[in-house]
């Protein structure tokens, strides 16, 4: 039996295979490649270990945290999103679960003075209210004085409110202390979204908020746990800063800007919520509601949908585009970094929303480089 057949078939197999073997990946193949890469499943665990600096103390702790969040809110555990909330937590705290704040007691006497001289109450009755011996042992002004942390501070206004009938007249039952934690998240926003949380509280929401579990977890949910067409991570950063879809509504207050002629402070506030009053942006959207055959209330029930993903769907969205596209010839923006100047008694500088969310993108792009 002749083996020349099977020696030709060998051949031509060899040389199939090395026609059909890969080359080198064209430029647009890499970076599919690299999107690939970014978006495999990982060990949260790990690679928070691999990437939090060695400086930071208790760093198997953080990395443990922070897997559960992911796990708990079922987050995709991939890299960018990783590495998104290293950025906010090392932009807002540089990783510490309470962070110091320069400053602190001077800006909270300033504050209960404020808030004073807007009740019209005589500031020396309130330094004398607050001269009256707290829970633990020592006076207001005492513990005030040396306040280094907004824990620390929000514990204080928390037994000043309950027990010195001064501080019931002067904050109601609102503490004034209103983001903490390693990535500053709005108490408030806790509050409200605490299904699912993985642990059991040992006090409040507020309190809880200021730990590092906690402060990640619904920091975290503020960051990630929404739906968004967002083509960067950047923009998720402005919202975080901003409000859900802060990016995606100016983009459409741009779109109304343009369609209407008239100029509009790109915020991403659409309406004036919790008020019956028309803001800026619902009364340049009303001009354009007999060229939408829309009415007032039609134009508002759409724009109420500017904190969802709604808002993408309705009539209103697709035809104001239409219009504003028409009319300017050219295809506009669905996204767009806000236009808001930050303002706090923490703030010392000149930042806006853009500044925080191109600072924080810069941060995510040095994690996703680091080997």
């Amino acid at each position: 039996m002749s083996y020349l057949p099977r020696v030709c078939w060998l051949l031509a197999a060899l040389i199939v295979a090395g026609c059909s073997s890969p080359g080198p990946l064209s430029q647009q193949e890499a970076e599919k490649e690299k999107g690939r890469e970014k978006e495999k499943p990982l060990d949260v665990a790990s690679v928070v270990r691999q990437k939090i600096p060695a400086s930071v103390k208790d760093r198997d702790g953080w990395a443990q945290d922070i897997a559960t969040t992911f796990r708990s809110q079922q987050l995709a555990p991939t890299l960018e999103n990783i590495c998104s909330v290293l950025a906010v937590a090392q932009q807002e705290s540089n990783y510490q679960a309470d962070p110091v704040v320069p400053g602190l007691s001077k800006i909270a006497w300033k504050e209960i003075d404020k808030r004073a001289e807007r009740m019209h109450i005589p500031a020396v009755l309130v330094h004398t209210a607050l001269k009256v011996t707290s829970p633990n042992g020592k006076s207001y002004s005492e513990r005030l004085d040396k306040v280094r942390t907004e824990r620390e501070l929000s514990a204080i206004f928390d037994d000043f409110i309950s027990v010195v009938p001064m501080g019931q007249k002067l904050f109601g039952s609102l503490n004034p202390v209103r983001t903490g934690g390693p990535m500053q998240i709005s108490v408030a926003f806790a509050q409200q979204h605490t299904d699912g949380y993985p642990w059991e509280m040992q006090g409040t929401v507020r309190q809880e908020v200021f730990t590092r579990r906690g402060g990640l977890w619904f920091g975290t949910y503020h960051l990630l746990n929404y739906p968004a067409r967002y083509s960067a991570p950047i923009y998720r950063f402005a919202d975080f800063n901003a409000g859900l879809y802060a990016s995606r509504n100016a983009a459409f207050q741009h779109a109304v800007s343009v369609a209407t002629g008239m100029k509009l402070a790109l915020d991403g506030d659409l309406i004036l919520y919790n008020s019956n009053d028309t803001g800026a942006t619902e009364r340049a959207v009303r001009t354009l509601g007999p060229t939408l055959n829309m009415s007032d209330r039609d134009i508002r029930r759409q724009l109420e949908r500017g904190d969802s993903q709604k808002l993408e769907e309705t009539t209103l969205w697709r035809e104001v585009y239409r219009l504003a596209e028409k009319k300017s010839g050219k295809t506009l923006p669905r996204e767009m970094l806000p236009g808001i100047q930050l303002e706090s008694p923490k703030i010392t500088r000149n930042l806006t929303t853009a500044w925080f969310a191109k600072r924080v993108d810069d941060r995510r792009a040095a994690c996703m480089a680091q080997n």
